[in-house]
């Protein structure tokens, strides 16, 4: 089932998930749903309490499908398409394992997470390959965003430690 948000092109994708007594089978994505190639597939794996993200390539900006296949997780999907309504305005929701809920984040997004569970598998389909040289990332806590994180004191990465706030963003892709 798709469920659209007042984010363009930005949606949910609740799965049909197969229970009895061995366990369960659930579908992850189906191409008739969602009519996008996706060439680039990745896998991460974080323990509790972890912010990965913001980020975005600013060449070949990825749209991402975003999956989590063990555990739950807080994602959040900042609009940093110059010419949105939306733009500077985040979306977030809880995606786990349980709720089978997936969501595409299209192009121009930044895109980040928090691990609440203790093991955390998260698949990302990616419409694009990963190019290092145009990734960049927006700080988790910028006043700018104003995005409500449910930790206090979260482990980053050193490169996400080093994030750009909204403002020095725009300035650099706009300068």
């Amino acid at each position: 089932m798709i469920i659209k948000t007042k984010f363009d092109d930005l949606i949910l994708v609740k799965k049909q998930k197969f229970t009895d007594s061995r366990g369960y089978f659930q579908e992850l994505m189906m191409q008739k749903n969602i009519k996008i190639r996706f060439p680039f597939q990745v896998m991460s794996f974080s323990k509790k309490n972890i912010i990965r993200g913001l980020h975005i390539q600013t060449k070949k900006p990825q749209g991402k499908f975003i999956t989590v296949i063990k555990g739950k997780i807080f994602d959040v999907a900042v609009d940093l398409r110059k010419k949105s309504k939306t733009y500077g305005k985040y979306f977030s929701r809880i995606l786990s394992e349980k709720n089978s809920l997936s969501i595409y984040i299209p192009p121009g997004f930044a895109h980040g997470f928090c691990t609440l569970d203790k093991e955390n598998f998260i698949v990302y389909s990616c419409t694009q390959y990963r190019n290092a040289r145009s990734e960049i990332g927006i700080k988790y806590n910028d006043q700018d965003l104003n995005i409500k994180w449910p930790i206090k004191k979260p482990t980053l990465s050193i490169k996400d430690k080093k994030n750009y706030s909204l403002e020095e963003f725009y300035n650099k892709t706009n300068g």
